[in-house]
């Protein structure tokens, strides 16, 4: 397999241009991350008062120290809601893959530090795309509890749909997957729920409150009058009621036991042994993938430039690529995985989408994983593009990556318009993971061109009803439609809708690549042992 030849020039304007807007995007989402860690931060001296640790405190003594740790999520929900200035992003939790005692988990906190832990509409999608990603990849689920339950300024959005996350509980169960919940204070109401479906709980004496309704809605409902110890407290839950099975002392103690609860289980016993695989770093730095893309996102470039900075020795199996360059497919290896790739240089044609559904259905043959990267304005439209079956071509595409079996990583490097977005496996198409660089935009189409559109459709209107639309009433709708569309396209805006998992630096690219294919090879390989309910407190 050959290596690709770079054209990069590091040393020209244009690339230092690049670079330093990709920098201006990577420090704004930075930014709101450290922002949302000041916030939590300020809640150290109440919780040290309580003689609790902070949730990130716990999750740091749960994971093992130095193994690698991929939070996701991390701004969901930012500046929407009740999130007025951006320091309650994360939707009420913290969460991510990282290591447990040697086992691979997911791990999810509330973040109690802000707002109590509740759980706001972004919360509740957060949660249920963390249950989908937990189950998709055989991954134990462990939560730190602590939270007041739904927000309920949004209970109305929150309430049907959060019934998904108590019936997925129930169906990891189902499947083998053990789920561990510590519960380090309050978990009331529906909140309840979550440590009395999980598999093993924890519960931190003094602390941990569990109980479907408090004291005083107790006393409005029945008339009894009861302390919150003995309604839901930790010792009764172990001692009485037999909810928890573990009591713990302190937060300390109660993680530690939870270490302890994962490092019981032969969870990778059953695996088969494997070597580890060796590979070749790239023959380019990785540090110039900042300089790739361009300031300007109408100037096109080629997506090998990519390929050649993360794939093992920057070797790359062009498919077809004579027969259209638009779109870019191939086989290459990033951390000694294989994968296939498509990749964009500009709108996919009718010829594109038919070498890329051919291509997805070879890597679903050779079960390939396949990697998505995006850049594209969507498919081709014109009369040429029409009469050449671009709808035909297009529909077969976006059925071969829906149907296809094997893992799907998609990672959004630039533009991602239209019905592109979907052919290219965005969110909608259930891509195992999605991550997106922070110069990223998605959207139905750009601004400019929505705007446009409407001006030209409202124009029609006027002139079949025989009047002259006014020209400044034009030019207002031509420009809030374009502000509306470009302030809803942004990175920070598709994560903070979880459109994606996260925003990552283009730096990381590789590794990060690297181990989400390390994941799902696991997962394939991983045998579980179902049964039909889940496993029940009798």
């Amino acid at each position: 397999m050959a290596a690709i030849e770079s054209l990069l020039n590091p040393s020209d304007d244009d690339f230092a241009a690049n670079r330093e807007a990709m920098l201006r995007a990577i420090e704004s989402f930075r930014s709101v991350e450290r922002g949302v860690l000041a916030k939590a931060a300020e809640a150290k001296a109440r919780f040290e008062k309580r003689g609790q640790l902070l949730p990130r405190e716990r999750l740091g003594l749960l994971l093992d120290a130095g193994a690698p740790f991929l939070e996701l999520c991390p701004l969901a929900g930012y500046k929407l809601h009740d999130d007025k200035d951006g320091t309650q992003a994360g939707g009420g939790l913290i969460a991510g893959i990282g290591y447990v005692s040697s086992v691979r988990c997911l791990v999810i906190a509330n973040n109690s530090a802000i707002k109590g832990g509740t759980i706001s509409p972004s919360g509740l999608k957060k949660s249920l795309r963390l249950q989908q990603i937990a189950a998709e990849n055989k991954l134990p689920v462990i939560t730190l509890a602590e939270s007041g339950g739904a927000n309920l300024a949004y209970a109305a959005d929150i309430f049907i749909e959060g019934a998904r996350t108590f019936a997925n509980q129930a169906r990891l169960s189902a499947a083998g997957i053990p789920q561990i919940t510590v519960v380090h204070g309050s978990s009331t109401a529906g909140g309840a729920y979550q440590p009395g479906l999980s598999d093993y709980v924890v519960v931190v004496r003094g602390k941990a409150k569990m109980f479907l309704a408090g004291p005083p809605l107790l006393k409005a409902a029945t008339g009894e009058i009861a302390t919150e110890e003995e309604l839901g407290g930790a010792e009764m839950h172990a001692q009485t009621a037999g909810t928890a099975e573990y009591l713990a002392e302190d937060d300390a103690d109660a993680v530690r036991q939870a270490r302890d609860i994962v490092a019981s289980l032969p969870w990778n016993d059953r695996l088969p042994v494997t070597t580890a695989p060796e590979w070749d770093d790239p023959l380019y730095p990785i540090e110039e993938l900042l300089g790739i893309v361009p300031a300007d996102p109408k100037t096109p470039y080629d997506v090998h430039e990519i390929i050649a900075r993360i794939a093992d020795g920057s070797r790359f199996l062009d498919f077809k690529q004579a027969y259209d360059q638009q779109t870019v497919c191939g086989h290459l290896s990033i951390h000694g995985r294989r994968c296939g790739l498509i990749g964009n240089n500009g709108p996919i044609t009718p010829q594109g989408a038919a070498k890329a559904a051919q291509f997805i259905q070879l890597c679903d043959q050779s079960n390939t994983p396949l990697l998505f990267l995006h850049n594209t304005t969507g498919f081709m439209v014109g009369t040429e593009a029409e009469q050449q079956g671009v709808i035909k071509h297009g529909s077969k595409m976006i059925q071969a990556v829906a149907n296809a079996r094997v893992p799907k990583l998609t990672l959004v490097v630039g533009g991602s318009y239209g019905a592109g977005n979907y052919a290219m496996c965005g969110r909608g198409l259930d891509p195992r993971f999605i991550f997106a660089w922070p110069n990223s935009r998605t959207a139905v189409m750009g601004g400019a061109q929505a705007g446009k559109v409407l001006r030209i459709v409202t124009e029609a209107k006027h002139a079949r009803e025989g009047k002259t639309a006014d020209p400044q009433m034009l030019d207002m709708l031509e420009q809030a439609t374009t502000q509306k569309l470009d302030s809803q396209s942004t990175a920070l805006y598709g994560t903070a809708s979880l459109w994606d998992d996260g925003l990552i630096d283009p730096r990381d690219t590789r590794r990060l690549l690297g181990l989400l294919l390390d994941i799902c090879l696991d997962a394939e390989l991983r045998p579980l042992n179902p049964n039909t309910f889940g496993v029940a407190r009798l």
